[in-house]
């Protein structure tokens, strides 16, 4: 079972990916998190295999939530989610160690698999993103 922690500051994002989520067999949403503030102790008491992150939320950024879970966990694996993103945003990410960086828009059935591949010590990253990260 892979276990999933979902942090976003919109709730109905936290409950649309939960039911996406419920609806497989192999990934199960351990904790929930509405601000970035919140994950370093969530992943403490849960022990997740895979973090989905938010990258803009009113109190911590995603970004900066991830550079102190990763302070704290060195081998969280965190998959980055946003509606866009920027080369420096994107860059980033990449130099903090996140694993994916995926477009809110992007094809929703195919988060699942993404997350399979992030669990298993792969990445998913969307084709965009990837290549703003790409080092100039």
């Amino acid at each position: 079972m892979i276990k999933v922690v979902i942090v976003d500051d919109h709730a109905f994002v936290r409950s649309a990916l939960g039911d996406l989520l419920a609806a497989t067999d192999d990934i199960r949403v351990v904790a929930e998190c509405s601000d970035g503030c919140d994950v370093v102790e969530a992943v403490a008491r849960t022990d997740p295999d895979v973090v989905l992150m938010d990258l803009v939320m009113p109190v911590m950024s995603g970004l900066e939530a991830t550079r102190a879970l990763r302070d704290a966990s060195p081998g969280i694996r965190v998959i980055v989610l946003t509606g866009s993103v920027t080369t420096a945003t994107a860059r980033e990410a990449r130099t903090l160690g996140v694993c994916g960086l995926l477009l809110k828009g992007d094809d929703v059935d195919l988060l699942p698999g993404h997350i399979r591949a992030v669990a298993a010590g792969g990445t998913a990253w969307n084709a965009a993103a990837a290549k703003q990260a790409a080092p100039s």
